[in-house]
């Protein structure tokens, strides 16, 4: 258990509620299994809008409107190429993860506070996805066929309301589903 408990959570913390398990997401930038169709893609729409973009400049007699029609998709495709990782890794560096004697809470917020509360007692559908570092997700709830997707890229804005409440690349995800799996039977 970490010892450590955020005071992101230790706000939300009914009385007499007591803390079984807290962590954070993995930190800093984080390259997904996903991200092996998304860079390549990003890298032609990068490509493509930089290079609609200088053919704009560089031409003789350019309308203004063809430059500017670019600038968007030039935005959009460095966003993808790289800032999508670093919004990312500040979504992940800002969210706390808890679970408590009575239920699951996310807690996370860059710009607005967002606190995420699941009941343990009807909680139903648990999943763990763990990798052989003992690195791993545990999603809450029913999950929809279209949301794996989206998983890892949470970079994108409004992502987040297709993938459910889950904690993302923690660390020896088994002992926290077990934690979570004992504290359901109690």
């Amino acid at each position: 258990m970490n010892t450590l408990i955020s005071e992101d959570i230790r706000r939300e913390l009914s009385a007499g509620e007591q803390v079984r398990w807290s962590g954070q997401p993995r930190q800093g930038l984080v390259v997904r299994g996903s991200d092996a169709l998304m860079i390549p893609f990003s890298l032609l729409w990068c490509g493509f809008a930089i290079f609609w973009e200088m053919t704009a400049i560089r031409a003789d007699n350019t309308p203004a409107f063809f430059v500017l029609w670019g600038i968007p998709f030039v935005a959009m495709g460095l966003y993808i190429v790289i800032g999508r990782f670093f919004v990312e890794a500040r979504q992940r560096a800002t969210t706390h993860y808890a679970v408590t004697t009575e239920r699951i809470l996310i807690v996370s917020g860059g710009f607005s506070r967002k606190v995420k509360s699941l009941n343990l007692k009807t909680l139903s559908d648990i999943a763990l996805s763990e990798s052989s570092n003992g690195e791993g997700t545990i999603s809450f709830g029913p999950q929809a066929a279209g949301r794996f997707g989206f998983v890892g890229m949470a970079g994108w804005p409004g992502a987040g309301q297709f993938m459910g409440p889950r904690f993302d690349l923690i660390q020896n995800a088994k002992a926290v589903y077990e934690t979570i799996r004992a504290a359901q039977r109690t």
